[in-house]
């Protein structure tokens, strides 16, 4: 391949990548309209988050490349014959693993399944992945790690750990509830139809297999423990020795989306008119914050809302059920939504994602906020 080839694949491939291109050219145009010291971009770009993520991506590569997913999947298929038990054994899993492991793990784990899955048979994976990512914001709500926002909220309120989870037990039960009930309602209701020359069985690389469970072990406890970037250092040169085709097999434009998403909206968080404005909406209002971090994450997604609204909301637990409950709707609401759509990388993924979401966020934000006041 000549390099104009190289360069032509490159550019029909950036065509594509309409969230890098977009939020790459918003923290280009606020850098130059608005210029701040480098260390506000070295804040707003959120490295610990993104050497998390590269870690995590590493590891779980490296699992899917030793074919122990595909042996999974094919043990799972075969003992589960119907549409809807598989269906919402997944999206069960993908909400447990979401309250122990955070959002994104769990997705990198179950997404990666559901795929395989999806070749050994008829199951629905574009719906799948909707489904998945609607569980792992459901699970994610209930525990203090479970995702970024929680976990910048517990360590801010400094609550006990099982305080902050069973105040958020109502709300996350209200959104795992209604995913179940979609789930069941949404998925066919036949039997599995199977390939078994798939299914009989997959050679595991076990030695790859094994570092690699480990590598995801030690890279959430770095995560866990503040070491992301040296967790996904270390990682990168561990791969780099022993098994250096992961590293090729890795979808680093889903890193290079992720960072320009946190400059550019970090950047447009911080400008003084959208400060200006949070400074009047009286977020100590119950309704007013509840409706605020939904709409706020709608627009800049949910992390980016709690950092947004953290110094002018003084009840954590209040802006912890809002930015969690906008986690639904428009796919930027959570980050997870747009790794569970990355990685799925299904045709018309991102409308379905909006055909199921919008409307689940509809419903379930008056039902959740009901619930959470009335058992508050």
């Amino acid at each position: 391949m000549t390099l104009a080839d190289a360069i032509g694949r490159w550019r029909v491939k950036l065509k594509s990548e309409w969230l890098l291109l977009l939020f790459g050219a918003l923290a280009l145009v606020l850098a130059l309209l608005d210029p701040h010291p480098w260390a506000s971009y070295r804040r707003w770009l959120q490295v610990p988050t993104l050497g998390g993520l590269l870690g995590l991506m590493l590891a779980i590569q490296g699992i899917r490349d030793s074919g122990l997913v595909q042996h999974a999947a094919g043990a799972l298929v075969a003992r589960v014959h119907s549409l809807r038990a598989l269906g919402l054994l997944l999206v069960t899993t993908t909400a447990l693993l979401a309250t122990v492991l955070t959002n994104d793990v769990s997705l990198f784990l179950i997404v990666p399944l559901t795929l395989t899955i999806g070749t050994l048979s008829n199951l629905p994976v574009a719906r799948m992945a909707v489904l998945e990512a609607l569980a792992v914001n459901a699970g994610s709500t209930l525990s203090p790690i479970g995702n970024p926002q929680n976990l910048l909220l517990w360590q801010h309120s400094q609550l006990p750990f099982l305080h902050f989870a069973l105040a958020m037990l109502p709300v996350a039960t209200v959104l795992f509830a209604l995913v179940a009930v979609l789930a069941l309602a949404w998925l066919p209701k036949g039997r599995m139809t199977l390939q078994p020359a798939l299914v009989d069985g997959h050679p595991v690389g076990a030695r790859l297999a094994t570092g690699s469970l480990l590598a995801l072990g030690l890279m959430v406890l770095a995560m866990e423990n503040g070491l992301a970037l040296t967790g996904a250092v270390t990682l990168v040169a561990a791969y780099a020795l022993v098994a250096r085709q992961v590293l090729g097999r890795i979808d680093w434009l889903l890193l290079a989306t992720f960072a320009a998403i946190f400059l550019g909206l970090g950047h447009f968080a911080a400008l003084p008119l959208i400060q200006h404005g949070l400074d009047r909406l009286a977020p100590d209002r119950p309704l007013t914050l509840f409706i605020s971090g939904i709409a706020i994450s709608q627009v800049i997604s949910n992390v980016p809302a709690t950092v947004l609204l953290l110094g002018h909301a003084h009840d954590a637990i209040a802006l912890a059920v809002a930015v969690n409950v906008g986690g639904a709707g428009l796919a930027i609401g959570s980050l997870a939504n747009l790794i569970a759509l990355r990685l799925a990388k299904q045709p018309q993924g991102l409308r379905l994602f909006h055909r199921v979401s919008v409307p689940f966020l509809a419903m379930s934000a008056p039902l959740a906020y009901v619930v959470w006041r009335w058992m508050g």
